[in-house]
């Protein structure tokens, strides 16, 4: 009943559930910014914890296109290149990250969503840690072996838990964004 309520208020106000779209986004999106650097038990492997903002980007990416992918890479990365140092910058691999989920498809290939953004969290926590590795050894301050030493270990660490814990900010977030898409095209 109060959801029935809460649709006609909404279908009357497009810019209060536009509002309200917005605070939810934007507050997940903090939420993310706020546990990235937190290691609560249970949250880290090898001394490495999920990759927050690798995870929102995959589940805002999902479903839309490479340019809205690459802009919340990049809008990310930024952030997360002033919350640490700016080189290497996250934002390179952010960017990779929004455009490839975006072009995935993953209706075509994957048909189970807790399965494939498990999956897809995975690879691109993998893809992301190798771009950072990359950028590290065109830097030249440390040796090749060091830097792929620990890129093995960074890497695997964060693809175990980011596609662990992607799924726990997925499912909200999806069936929130549904929501609201239901209700703009109901009216």
């Amino acid at each position: 009943m109060k959801s029935e309520s809460l649709s006609r208020s909404w279908e009357d106000h497009p810019f209060t559930r536009l509002l309200v779209n917005c605070a939810v986004t934007v507050g997940s999106l903090l939420l993310c910014l706020l546990i990235l650097p937190t290691r609560l038990p249970g949250m880290e492997l090898a001394g490495i914890g999920p990759n927050w903002l690798l995870i929102w980007v995959v589940a805002w990416s999902v479903k839309r296109t490479m340019v809205q992918g690459a802009l919340a890479g990049l809008v990310l990365g930024l952030i997360q290149d002033g919350m640490t140092a700016p080189t290497p910058t996250h934002t390179l691999s952010l960017m990779l990250v929004g455009i490839l989920t975006a072009r995935l498809q993953k209706e075509r290939y994957l048909q189970e969503d807790f399965i494939s953004v498990a999956l897809i969290a995975f690879g691109m926590a993998v893809l992301a840690e190798t771009v950072m590795a990359i950028q590290y050894t065109f830097q030249g301050d440390r040796s090749l072996a060091e830097i792929w030493t620990y890129h093995q270990l960074i890497a695997l660490s964060s693809a175990i838990l980011s596609s662990l814990w992607a799924p726990v900010l997925y499912f909200p977030l999806k069936r929130w964004w549904e929501y609201v898409s239901e209700l703009d095209g109901q009216s």
